[in-house]
């Protein structure tokens, strides 16, 4: 890494953070601005819009059209600044003490801008090899982005060998994390009086006994833990987040809703949990509630739906960044990426990114310079690499 390298990527994220890009709102003016600057540097780019066309992917890549290129993936996307206490515009970076400050400068601005700092370097020296920038949206509210983007990587035929999804991990290598599902089950009973309860369908009682079924699940999620995880728990987890239902003391509740977390170590407990929920659902408590009214009902809807990265002993994408880094191992996460997505699609993935997990979604969130530099530092022993 030199100190010109360092200059553009903070010129760069300065850029970035100026688009105050937060998920419910349009990230079209930041992937215009990264589109137009890597196709100064020759890259062939692509964007995909979602289908309100106010969000956007970028897809850009440097060198031969060939499989076994690497990815360099980032989210455009922030979480909210409303209600916090910024000592600075958290959409304008500003620097003090060797820190930059900003909305989206350690997750992940910081990363995506050191990337695009290097695109010179890569242009230059990916001959054999191609470099691929995937920049997503929605990944704060779901991973929508790079659900779509994976998706349409997939159907063009192209295979990439590794994905280095550049998440704050102040540059450790991280080659899991758990998956997480979100989920709202939606009961529809039947009001009526409460002192003939026998005559409507409660849907708040119907709601407590999906919970009951759901806590019953959980414990025996714990056995299934693999002898070897790593995780921690090692099991997969389930929590309700929020009951809700019901209008007054007196009614039959005709409506309830609960609010719901998986977080899964491996792929079988999911769907385990899956057939296990269904089958009370379908065989016990929808029939109960249709014998009294037909027009009775349970919907689950999943929010959203994180791939888990599951750790792997072969993992292509991991060693890769160990020897750039000098990294002895690997570690886990408790927070989740966009990472299992591309693991899902066949890539070798791995997180590794400079900044702290601590500092984001807080208000002053900042990135170290030092983490920038070494963040570039990989880099540029990556560039030496495709040549």
């Amino acid at each position: 890494m030199n100190d010109t390298s360092l200059i553009e990527t903070e010129r760069l994220l300065g850029d970035l953070i100026a688009f105050p890009s937060i998920s419910a709102d349009s990230n079209m003016d930041l992937i215009g601005y990264v589109a137009d600057y890597l196709d100064g540097h020759g890259a062939r780019v692509t964007i995909s819009e979602d289908e309100t066309g106010t969000k956007a992917n970028i897809f850009a890549t440097l060198g031969p059209d060939a499989d076994g290129g690497i990815i360099l993936s980032g989210h455009t996307d922030v979480v909210p600044v409303a209600d916090q206490d910024w000592a600075s515009d958290p959409f304008q970076m500003t620097a003090r003490d060797g820190r930059l400050f900003g909305r989206g400068t350690c997750d992940m601005k910081g990363f995506i801008a050191a990337t695009l700092a290097m695109a010179p370097e890569f242009a230059s020296r990916a001959q054999t090899r191609p470099v691929h920038f995937a920049f997503t949206y929605d990944e704060e509210v779901g991973c929508l982005g790079a659900q779509a983007l994976v998706a349409d990587l997939v159907a063009s035929g192209l295979r990439p060998d590794i994905a280095i999804i550049g998440e704050p991990t102040e540059m450790r290598v991280i080659e899991g994390h758990k998956g997480c599902r979100e989920t709202t089950t939606h009961f529809t009973g039947c009001e009526g009086h409460g002192s003939a309860p026998d005559l409507g369908v409660n849907a708040a009682e119907y709601a407590a006994r999906y919970v009951g079924r759901l806590l019953e699940l959980r414990e025996t999620l714990k056995s299934r833990a693999p002898k070897d995880s790593r995780f921690e728990p090692p099991w997969s987890t389930l929590s309700i987040g929020k009951i809700s239902g019901g209008t007054a003391h007196n009614v039959i509740a005709g409506k309830a809703h609960v609010e719901w977390d998986f977080r899964e170590v491996q792929e079988s407990d999911g769907s385990f949990l899956d057939q296990e929920i269904t089958a009370y659902v379908d065989q016990v408590l929808r029939p109960a509630m249709q014998a009294v009214d037909p027009s009775a009902d349970i919907v689950t809807e999943v929010i959203s739906d994180i791939a888990g990265l599951m750790p792997m002993d072969d993992n292509a994408a991991v060693a890769l960044i160990r020897d750039l880094t000098g990294a002895n191992g690997a570690d886990l996460v408790a927070f989740g990426t966009e990472a299992g997505l591309f693991q899902r699609a066949g890539v070798n993935a791995v997180v590794c990114g400079p900044g702290s997990i601590r500092e984001a979604h807080k208000p002053d969130e900042y990135i170290a310079r030092d983490q920038l530099g070494a963040c570039l530092d990989m880099l540029s022993r990556l560039s030496e690499r495709l040549s």
